[in-house]
Formats: C-alpha cells, structure tokens, sequence
C-alpha cells in the first residue's frame, strides 16, 4: 500500500465548512420554508445516503455470492463505501418525524380513506416506525458481517472468513430485497399512497445498485491516481464499466416498463401519479432524466474501450451519481406542488449532507488495507484478464 493516504484533494476544513454552512441554511428551512420541504429535503438525502450505502454492500455481497474472483482487488472501495449505512440509521431515525407530516397514510383520517382504509394498518405510524428500525438493524448486521469479517481478515488472514460470507451472502439477498422494497414501498410511493406499482421495487433497486457502481468507479479511479491499487488494471475498469452500461440499460428498461403499462391501462390511480410528472416544468425534468440516466451514459459505454477509458468512466460515473440524486428529487418533490422547487433550501441540505458525506468517506478510506490482504483470492484477482 503506498503511504500516501490522502483520499481528496479538498481540504477538510472546506468540508467541514460546508457542512457548518449547510447546517445553518437546513435550521433556517424549517421556520423560512415551512415543515413540508424541510422534510421533503430530509428524505431526500435520507434516501440517496441510505441506497448509496446499501447499493455498494450488494455489490460486496454479490461478490461472495458467484464467487467472483476478478473483483477481489476493488472490493475494499466497496465495503467502504458501505459503512455509510452507520450515519444513514441515525438520520432515517429522524427522519421518522417525517411521517406525520408528508405521509397521509400515517395520519389516524386514513382509516376513513375509501382507498387507504385497507392499507391503514400497514401504513400507520408504528408499524411504518418498527419496519424501518428492522430495515435499518438488518442493514447494520450485513455491514458487520460482509464488511467487518473481511477488515478483520487483513490482520488474521483466515480463510475461514471467505466460507462464512459466501454462506451468508444468499441471506442478504434476502435481506436486502426485503429492505429495498420497504424503501421504495414506505419511503417513496408511500408519499402517494393511492398510487402502486408492482415493479417500483425493483425501479429503485437498480438506482442504488447503479449509484453503488459509479461510486466505487470513480473512488477506484481517484485512489490509483494517488498511487494505490496498484495491479488493478485496465480489465478490471472494463468490468466496472461494463456493469455500468448493463444497469443503465436495466434502469431504462424497468423505468419504461412502468411507464408503458400505466399509459395502456389509463387506470385513473395509476395514471394520476404520472400526470403532474408530465405537466410544466416537471415535464422538463422528467426529459432531463431520461437524458442524463439513459442516453448520455448508453452512448459514452456503448464501446468496449469506452468501458476501460479512465477519464469517459469517471465522467459517467458522475453522471451516474448527478442522475440518481435527479431521479430521487424527482420521485419525492412533485409532493410539494406542480412546480419544481430548487433555491437556497435545497442547496444549504446539499451543502451539509455532501460536506458530510465525503468526510465520512474521506475516513472510510483509511480503513484497512486498500485491498483485502487476507483474502486467498486476491492474487489470482491481480492476474484477471480478459
């Protein structure tokens, strides 16, 4: 591992600037903007920190589960990135106070709902509370298992470790196909409650697994450009890559997929949800998603040495992170009226939640080694070629 351990070029005092600035602007939203978008706001960045988290533990638990063994070398930016999963409880803890608020199948009228009345159990508020506080323990547990095991492995070099979370890994897929769909089931469509979709769950399953990709791209690209990773080569990247463009396609797919059946059935409780998506400005932005999550990527990966180009697999993987934060606003803000909303509000939450996010991840990248020392796999990792 080279010394050299600095994971960013900004000063820490920037972002803990930032931070302290965002602070002051998110305390202000409340009384200034009112208690429907300082929440709204909240569960944004709630949802973006909690499936960047969770999108890069599937990726190490899907590792263990197919036995990969070309992504041994890269697996360490993952589990790292998974540990944003420990900041992510405690602001899904707050962002309970959210529910009275925001979610009208919370609030006792919805029992005398015509619609919401059958759903008035599994929306009300303790049982919305308990899924969400077993969502986020659940969480927890894989992270001490899949990325703790394999910290403690660079010290013991125990093989044992790689049978116990290959074993385990079928468990979390259970795990977190449950807690995936009790995000985009509670926390997003339940928003809308009269509103469904069969698919949505899977919708947003793809989000986290792409926000988890591009993360772990562009944090394997900045540490070799500091001289770490060293024997991570061009096929590794092109594996990146190549996940990448495969799950833009999926996101497309599964996006439309939605978007088809609704539009042909023109059921009055499906349609009403994308109707203020496809109205004014929210139109504009529903494009711009389309844009910037399918067709800038597709065609900048569509070629094989595409996949590998260092500098066009960072640009879209910004890209990719920029269009899952777009794809979440887009999901969430459409609640707060027919016009988007974007001012100082959104940008102070930005501020404190970005400023956060990278000094966490500044000092996730000082755990362990850069690689999985102890990992038994990890030279015929180095060796992969395509």
């Amino acid at each position: 591992m080279s010394p050299n351990k600095n994971t960013s070029n900004l000063p820490s005092s920037w972002l803990w600037g930032a931070v302290a600035l965002g602070a002051l602007g998110v305390l202000g939203t409340y009384a200034s903007a009112g208690p429907e978008r300082f929440w709204a706001n909240w569960i944004l960045w709630f949802v973006l920190l909690f499936t960047l988290g969770l999108g890069s533990l599937f990726i190490v638990a899907l590792e263990h589960l197919v036995n990969a063994k070309w992504s041994v070398p890269v697996r360490r930016i993952p589990e790292r990135l998974a540990t944003l999963l420990i900041p992510a409880v405690p602001v899904g803890l707050i962002a309970l106070a959210a529910l009275p608020v925001l979610y009208p199948g919370t609030r006792p009228e919805a029992a005398h709902h015509p619609i919401l009345a059958g759903k008035a159990f599994w929306l009300s508020l303790p049982f919305f509370s308990v899924r969400t506080v077993i969502a986020l323990a659940l969480c927890i547990l894989g992270l001490w298992v899949l990325v703790g095991g394999s910290l403690r492995q660079d010290t013991t070099k125990d093989p044992a470790f790689n049978f116990k979370a290959r074993k385990f890994a079928p468990a979390f897929m259970a795990i977190f196909a449950l807690v995936i769909t009790l995000v985009a089931f509670d926390w997003l469509s339940g928003l809308t409650p009269e509103w469904y979709s069969d698919i949505f769950g899977v919708y947003v399953f793809a989000g986290a697994f792409l926000s988890g990709l591009a993360a772990t791209a562009i944090s394997v690209l900045h540490l070799q450009d500091e001289g770490r990773l060293e024997g991570v080569k061009g096929d590794h990247l092109y594996n990146l890559g190549g996940f990448l463009f495969a799950f833009t396609v999926f996101w497309s797919y599964i996006g439309f997929a939605q978007y088809m059946l609704m539009w042909y059935a023109n059921l009055p409780d499906e349609v009403i949800w994308y109707k203020v998506r496809l109205q004014g400005a929210w139109r504009l932005i529903t494009i711009a998603l389309a844009g910037l999550h399918f067709v800038l990527p597709f065609f900048a990966l569509v070629t094989r040495d595409a996949k590998k180009d260092p500098r066009r697999l960072r640009r879209v993987a910004y890209l990719m992170l920029g269009a899952h934060t777009l794809d979440i606003y887009w999901l969430i803000f459409p609640i707060l009226g027919a016009s988007p909303r974007f001012s100082w509000p959104e940008f102070s939450f930005a501020l404190f939640f970005l400023g956060g996010i990278l000094l966490w991840i500044r000092g996730a990248m000082q755990k362990g080694e850069d690689m999985p020392a102890g990992d038994p796999f990890l030279r015929e990792g180095l060796e992969f070629r395509l």
